[in-house]
């Protein structure tokens, strides 16, 4: 009975540290998809700004006209 005892106990080890790896793997893991998920929003985020900024720059020029035209008829009138 004593070789079997000793073999059992030979098992525990490699179980426990497998167990860990396992809880280790999946805290891992679910790190990794909130990443993931952080990033993905970052990535939106980002497109909208683009987004934003050409319509801005397309603002920006509709105003730039107007400016000019008011300048010009400054000019004209004064």
């Amino acid at each position: 009975m004593a070789p079997a005892m000793r073999s059992s106990r030979l098992v525990r080890p490699p179980i426990c540290a497998a167990a860990a790896v396992i809880v280790w793997s999946y805290f891992r893991l679910q790190r990794h998809r909130a990443d993931a998920v952080a990033m993905a929003s970052y990535r939106k985020l980002a497109e909208e700004a683009v987004a934003n900024m050409s319509d801005m720059r397309a603002e920006m020029t509709k105003l730039a006209e107007h400016v000019d035209a008011v300048e010009q008829l400054m000019r004209d009138v004064g």
